[in-house]
């Protein structure tokens, strides 16, 4: 599958990644010290606080894992299909991811939960997306599969077995994407706080453009079909 896709997969799945991570970054270092763009953290914390009974908290971190889920429901139901096709409505889904940064932004900067649930929100829609055009192989939210593929690839390879270097180089550029981001975000909350969360915010909406042009160059008009 991973050779079928287009050579700009590489750059896309970098920038995704990127915001991603800066993202996540901005959540953990904020009020909460929360990550937002994967639930495996997430639902550990939700296991010890229900050790714990404590009520205000699992609520929280269940709100998490809803606004995740919720992400990836608005992806299934706005691209709506599991193989790549040009002319889907990622770019839609890329504004969507937008709006929902922006959204937490406002809402960060006022000492809100709500800001954290945008984010992973956001964050649930954009691994939606790229599962659904890559058939489930790229992951840009977290690393922890990408990790575990690349050791599985090298281990077939002392075995004798060939190695997808598409892949490996796939994988690779994913996780310095996820791992940039999060220097930069890192970088930006020292100085801007919750202004971090900007620049994935206007980094999706441009990519979403950006595709949105690549489509129009392409021939496929303004509608991006089922």
């Amino acid at each position: 599958m991973i050779n079928k896709l287009p050579r700009w997969v590489e750059f896309g799945g970098f920038c995704l990644a990127f915001i991603a991570g800066s993202v996540n970054s901005v959540g953990l270092l904020g009020f909460k010290h929360q990550a937002v763009s994967h639930l495996t953290g997430t639902s550990t914390f939700l296991s010890l606080e229900i050790a714990a009974l404590n009520a205000p908290e699992v609520i929280h971190l269940l709100m998490l894992a809803l606004s995740f889920l919720l992400g990836a429901v608005f992806s299934g139901f706005i691209v709506g299909n599991t193989a790549l096709k040009l002319g889907r409505r990622y770019s839609f889904a890329l504004f969507i991811e937008s709006l929902f940064l922006f959204i937490a932004f406002l809402l960060l900067i006022s000492n809100s939960l709500y800001g954290y649930y945008l984010a992973s929100a956001a964050c649930g829609l954009q691994n939606a997306l790229t599962s659904t055009y890559s058939g489930a192989v790229i992951r840009t939210t977290h690393v922890s599969g990408l990790f575990t593929d690349i050791g599985i690839m090298i281990g077939l390879k002392f075995r004798g077995q060939p190695a997808d270097k598409r892949k490996i180089i796939l994988y690779v550029i994913l996780i310095l994407g996820f791992i940039f981001g999060g220097v930069v975000g890192a970088i930006l909350f020292k100085f801007f706080a919750f202004k971090a969360i900007l620049l994935p915010c206007v980094l999706s909406a441009l990519i979403a453009v950006s595709y949105w042009l690549y489509l129009q160059a392409k021939g496929n008009g303004l509608e991006e079909s089922n």
